[in-house]
C-alpha cells in the first residue's frame, strides 16, 4: 500500500472515531452503535463482565445513556492510533463526565482500547476494552486518577 494510501486509511478510521465520539457526546444511540462490526465483543468498565454482538452492546449504551439527565461529554487524552491495510488499533485516556439534576459534573477517567476492521471498504469497531485501575483493599474504582499531563 503506498503512502498516500495509508494516510486515506489512517483518516477514514480517524473520521469513524470522531463520529463516534461525537455520537457519545450527543446521546445519539443510533449514531454510537452505526459504529460497531454486527459482531463486536466489547468489555466495559460497568455492569457486566462482556457484551458479544452489536444488539447486546447497543442495549449496554442504552442503559449508560439511561443514568445520565443530560448527554455525556467524553474527552479523549492521549490517543495512539496504529493502522494497517485492514485492521487498526487505538488505545486513549477518556474521561466521561455529565450533569446531575443539580448540574453539578460527575465523571471520571478510564482506560481505552479498540479494535477497528476494514470489510467491504468500511472501517467498524470490532472490539472495545473500558477498564479503571482499581484499589485492591477496598474494590474500589479509582475514577478520580487523571492523566499525568493534568495533574501537573
Amino acid at each position: 500500500m503506498t503512502g498516500q494510501a495509508m494516510n486515506n486509511e489512517r483518516a477514514a478510521v480517524e473520521a469513524l472515531l470522531e463520529r463516534w465520539r461525537d455520537a457519545v457526546n450527543r446521546a445519539d444511540l443510533s449514531g454510537i452503535t452505526a459504529c460497531y462490526s454486527e459482531d463486536v465483543v466489547a468489555f466495559d468498565a460497568i455492569v457486566a463482565l462482556e457484551f458479544l454482538g452489536k444488539a447486546a452492546y447497543r442495549e449496554h449504551w442504552r442503559t449508560c445513556l439511561g443514568f445520565m439527565p443530560e448527554p455525556p461529554r467524553f474527552t479523549i487524552r492521549q490517543r495512539q492510533l496504529f493502522v494497517d491495510r485492514e485492521s487498526a488499533c487505538v488505545s486513549a485516556l477518556v474521561e466521561c463526565s455529565c450533569k446531575d439534576a443539580n448540574g453539578e459534573t460527575h465523571g471520571g477517567w478510564t482506560r481505552m482500547s479498540q479494535h477497528l476492521r476494514r470489510a467491504d471498504g468500511e472501517w467498524k469497531i470490532v472490539h472495545e476494552h473500558f477498564s479503571a485501575p482499581f484499589d485492591v483493599e477496598s474494590g474500589k474504582a479509582l475514577f478520580d486518577l487523571v492523566p499525568a499531563e493534568l495533574a501537573a
